[in-house]
């Protein structure tokens, strides 16, 4: 698709020069060369090729570990690699980028509630290269974007080149604070699988340059702020909502300028509308994706995990502040820089806002005690804010100090590229963890020294029937990579779904799963607050793990491995120091015993679940959300245990097919309930039977009505809009370029 790409901005009445033109007029080999310095410093850091300063010329400069064809790990991104991979052989395989996997929590919408487009180019890249290599760029883009959309962000703004640059390249250097790592958008967050973030990050800022830049030239329509504004959607979600509440205030424009200055209201008008056109659009591309995201969350479709607010205001403290101690020079000097903007009246209402407008949200969101927000999310653009204007005071200085020379422009290079030295060299040495970092994460699984134990479980896996597993958590497992490096058992040896994965909002089986994590494991993770966490209790995580038909337990430790032995679990195989063992024989799929109980209570199906799940002696009375009338309805779990109702008729159903989007089987039992051990979504239907029923825990349960039911993912009416969205919107803006071309040509 070509688009004509617009002019350069006018400098509007209103606006007043950032400098002299001897000073601001710089060439562009000069722009090139000084944005090129922060992505030249970022692409070696990044890459594995700069080790750390002070450390010889043998620690200094290492193999590029970018290039080399592995499994990446480290943190959150060594389970990252599954993605992908899921996409190509679960649901672009069967047409679909939204779809169904059953690798991890028994099952869960792939793809729904995390962002599709680096998977993607994951995907198209892999085409060309090794997996790994092609997973490694995707993680690193966004990091190496920020210098150039940096210094767009501040151009577009109406800043001279010269401000510009050095604003850029002082904004791109906030990616190498090591005071926090799961923030994002710097490289620790990255590293630690923050990587989405780093590419909507860096497609954000660009967008609020182009909005204001068109809000100012009136322009009705931008088709490239459109585009840049779904890329940001489709790369992360918190970045898109802050950037559209940053730059909702243009939308007042026009009675902003009714009462200040009313011959320019008729731009303002234009503006405004232009920006609506544009959340209308960006909207539009994403909406395949989009579009199902907000209704299934607003539907109650994630699991809350009630994340723990940071409130620290200064300092490193663990996991950071909005001001750590290598901040405080940057604060300082930012604050000049706004100061100094301010009083000159250039237009940076919005910068501002983009600014401290996410450190007013840290705060808001801790006050509220809003658990499905992580306030820290909202940092970064408190960070990188408070960098551009220090780099804008830098250049304002530099400019300042040019003007006293005969040969202004030709100081202001001088004094430019002096100040893009310090700054990059002051990153440069101000480094400690970031190569250490970069080369445990690319140098793979496959590098680490104890890879041939982590082999050896996969390979012993690979050669058991198919089944889920259960496995021990245990932080000491960092030392294969990650310590969720055995959530790739799927990776690895397809058939053995991971009961653990990584999309922890994705499922609403993870806080069920965790209560059974913390019942075989010696030292769990417990990441879902408010949870009644019992302990390693085998006689209790036994039969949970059945209610998830689980087919395998992998110990990691010794205290959990003599508690397998002394519950009776027998051991199919060793690979030290872990050791498998053999869950008791469970089915896929359940007959009822007793008529389901539907909840009607004032509390949530999912706290109602929690109670009912902890009572492990009754979990064959389910409990469901909905069902048939004739149902006993109850307003308190125990009074499930009240007038039961027992069927008389049992049966032995057979599973005669299971794949990621169908599942079917036969039974002799119809008309009684069934359950189903695939976590439930809205998405599944039903063949053969009434229903689907969410029940406790987080499963399906069907009422057949026929001997044979097949139950199958399919999209609602929420995908097929979207679709049609984002096709409609693709076909318009195709229409819309060709318009545009062929009066382009007319005027030729």
């Amino acid at each position: 698709m070509s688009i004509a790409a617009p002019p350069e901005p006018p400098v509007l009445k209103e606006d007043v020069p950032l400098a002299p033109s001897k000073v601001s007029t710089v060439p562009k080999w000069f722009v090139v060369t000084l944005i090129g310095a922060p992505t030249a410093l970022i692409l070696l850091v990044v890459s594995g090729v700069l080790g750390q300063l002070g450390g010889g010329l043998e620690g200094l400069f290492r193999i590029p570990y970018l290039l080399v064809d592995n499994t990446p790990t480290g943190g959150d991104m060594g389970a990252h690699v599954l993605l992908p991979k899921v996409l190509v052989e679960d649901l672009l395989s069967e047409g679909r980028i939204l779809g169904w996997s059953m690798d991890w929590y028994a099952g869960f919408p792939a793809m729904y509630f995390y962002f599709p487009l680096p998977a993607l180019v994951t995907v198209a890249l892999d085409v060309l290269l090794p997996y790994g290599v092609a997973f490694k760029i995707v993680t690193i883009l966004g990091l190496v974007a920020l210098p150039t959309c940096a210094y767009f962000f501040v151009k577009l703004q109406g800043f001279t080149r010269y401000v510009a640059v050095l604003g850029a390249v002082a904004g791109s250097l906030f990616v190498f604070m090591e005071s926090f790592s799961i923030f994002g958008a710097n490289i620790k967050s990255t590293l630690a699988g923050e990587f989405s973030f780093s590419w909507s990050f860096a497609l954000s800022i660009l967008f609020v340059g182009m909005a204001v830049r068109n809000y100012r030239n009136a322009k009705i329509f931008e088709p490239w702020a459109a585009i840049v504004l779904g890329l940001t959607a489709m790369s992360h979600v918190i970045t898109t909502i802050v950037v559209v509440f940053a730059t909702l205030p243009l939308l007042a424009g026009p009675i902003a300028a009714l009462i200040s200055d009313k011959s320019r209201v008729r731009e303002s008008a234009r503006g405004a509308l232009g920006l609506l056109t544009t959340y209308a659009v960006g909207f539009g591309l994403s909406a395949f994706w989009s579009l199902a995201l907000g209704v299934r969350v607003f539907g109650g479709m994630t699991s809350d995990m009630g994340w723990s607010p940071v409130t620290a205001i200064l300092g490193d403290s663990n996991p950071g502040s909005p001001i750590p101690g290598e901040f405080v020079p940057v604060l300082v000097v930012g604050l000049v820089g706004i100061l100094w903007t301010l009083f000159r009246r250039d237009g940076v209402g919005i910068f501002l806002l983009l600014t401290v407008g996410p450190l007013v949200g840290y705060f808001l969101i801790s006050e509220l005690g809003l658990t499905m927000l992580y306030n820290a999310r909202l940092l970064p653009y408190w960070y990188f804010g408070m960098f551009v204007f220090a780099g804008i005071a830098i250049a304002l200085a530099s400019a300042a100090i040019a003007r006293r020379f005969v040969h202004q422009r030709s100081a202001a290079l001088v004094s430019g590229g002096v100040a893009c030295v310090l700054m990059i060299g002051v990153a440069a040495v101000s480094m400690h963890d970031l190569p250490g970092w970069v080369k445990w994460n690319f140098e793979g699984y496959e590098g680490k020294t104890v890879w041939n134990e982590y082999e050896a479980l996969m390979e012993t896996v690979d050669e058991l029937p198919d089944g889920r597993i259960m496995w021990e958590a245990n932080n000491e497992m960092n030392k294969y990579g990650t310590p969720m490096a055995l959530m790739l058992f799927p990776f690895w040896s397809e058939g053995h779904p991971s009961m653990e994965g990584l999309f922890f909002e994705s499922s609403l089986t993870t806080p069920f799963h965790f209560l059974n994590a913390a019942e075989v494991s010696r030292s769990p993770s417990n990441p879902v607050r408010g949870l009644n966490y019992r302990g390693m209790d085998f006689e209790r995580g036994v039969p949970h793990l059945a209610v998830y038909d689980v087919a395998y337990y992998v110990s990691y430790t010794d205290e959990a491995r003599n508690e397998a032995l002394q519950y009776g679990l027998p051991v199919l195989g060793e690979s030290a120091p872990w050791t498998i063992f053999a869950l008791p024989e469970s089915d896929l799929i359940d007959v009822a015993s007793y008529e389901p109980v539907v909840w009607a209570g004032e509390q949530s199906f999912v706290d109602a679940a929690l109670e009912w799940y902890d009572d492990v002696e009754n979990l064959d009375v389910w409990l469901v959300e909905d069902g048939p009338d004739d149902w006993r309805r109850v307003t308190a779990v125990e009074e499930r245990l009240t007038d039961i109702r027992p069927y008389e008729v049992t049966g032995n159903p057979t599973v005669t097919g299971f794949g990621d989007h169908d599942v079917s089987f036969s039974t002799d039992a119809v008309g009684v309930p069934h359950l189903v051990k695939v976590s439930y979504f809205p998405n599944w239907r039903s063949d053969g039977a009434e229903g689907v029923y969410r029940v406790a825990p987080s499963l399906m349960l069907v009422i057949p009505t026929e001997e044979d039911v097949h139950l199958q993912f399919a999209n609602t009416w929420a995908e097929n809009l979207g679709n049609a969205l984002t096709i409609f919107t693709i076909v318009g803006l195709i229409s819309y370029a060709a318009v545009q071309r062929r009066k382009s040509k007319a005027i030729a």
